[in-house]
């Protein structure tokens, strides 16, 4: 499953009916609203461009079984573009375990501490809030990445040329008719929902119910997932708007978990997902069953500086 953080419409047939969406709180004044993107859009540019936000990874290095020698000096077996010319060894067993021993004069560090060797745990195995190990060496740093099994390098640095020459986000402007109040059908037994990525791995994620939702006198319905157990709704949608005005393979949309029977979807919160930003990312495309015969022109557009 993603952490983090990605095909018209089939849609799930339930026996249940479908209701009219209400209309946007008409409670909260058109300027606090406003606001309230606003600052929104200001906290997601600060995560996108902070140090170690996706604007700073500079490579995704698959690793192989056994050792793999790992530097930026081209004899290496995994070529980084920052650091040492022989930052060390990073070993993969046959059951997936990692370990990595650092190179005498290397001056990296595991997890802050100054070791020779240390196990490494990727972003899949670590428990409860902990972070996976990370290998940090001048301005940049890795950790592992687990894809379906396959483990990968997650490299970034902090003077990553994409984080220095950003461009800034597009938008839609901001339409308060685009915060939907939508109502929520539950599925009991969660329904299972296959999501490809882009790195052409295919993920089965339980979908505990759907949102429906009316637009111009037609019914659309978007399936979400949860990142983490009773966490929020994550929507991997895509709509008519894809490839043209914005990114073409998905946005995203997180939305609380439903009150009384309904789900508040703002799509002038739809982003865009890391992969618009960097060719180093892993992320889901819409599934069909998201991909909605739709204009929705709210939110973030493409981005002007993709690679």
């Amino acid at each position: 499953m993603w952490r983090h953080v990605v095909l018209a419409g089939l849609i799930l047939s339930t026996g249940v009916a479908l209701v009219h969406a209400d209309t946007p709180n008409q409670t909260t004044a058109p300027d606090a609203y406003q606001q309230s993107i606003e600052q929104w859009r200001a906290q997601r540019v600060a995560n996108l461009t902070g140090p170690t936000g996706w604007l700073s990874l500079i490579g995704l290095e698959w690793l192989q079984e056994g050792a793999n020698r790992v530097g930026s000096a081209s004899d290496n077996d995994v070529v980084l573009q920052a650091g040492p010319a022989h930052l060390g060894v990073v070993t993969l067993d046959k059951k997936g375990q990692l370990h990595i021993t650092l190179a005498d004069g290397s001056d990296a560090k595991v997890d802050g501490k100054s070791v020779h060797e240390a196990a490494l745990v990727d972003d899949m195995h670590v428990t409860g809030d902990a972070a996976p190990t990370t290998v940090t060496f001048g301005t940049a740093n890795f950790y592992v990445i687990d894809r379906e099994g396959r483990k990968a390098l997650r490299v970034k640095d902090s003077t990553a040329p994409a984080r220095q020459h950003f461009l800034g986000i597009d938008y839609f402007p901001i339409d308060a008719s685009w915060r939907i109040v939508a109502d929520w059908v539950p599925f009991n037994p969660p329904h299972d929902l296959q999501m490809g990525s882009v790195i052409g791995t295919i993920d089965t994620v339980k979908v505990p119910g759907k949102a429906v939702f009316q637009r111009d006198g037609h019914t659309y319905e978007l399936l979400p997932y949860q990142e983490e157990p009773g966490g929020e709704l994550f929507f991997v949608l895509a709509d008519r708007t894809s490839g043209h005005e914005t990114y073409g393979a998905a946005r995203f949309l997180y939305a609380a978990l439903p009150v009384n029977g309904k789900v508040v979807l703002d799509f002038n919160k739809a982003y865009n997902p890391p992969c618009a930003f960097t060719s180093f990312a892993t992320c889901p495309l819409a599934p069909p069953e998201n991909r909605l015969d739709l204009r929705i022109t709210a939110g973030e557009k493409k981005y002007r500086g993709a690679h």
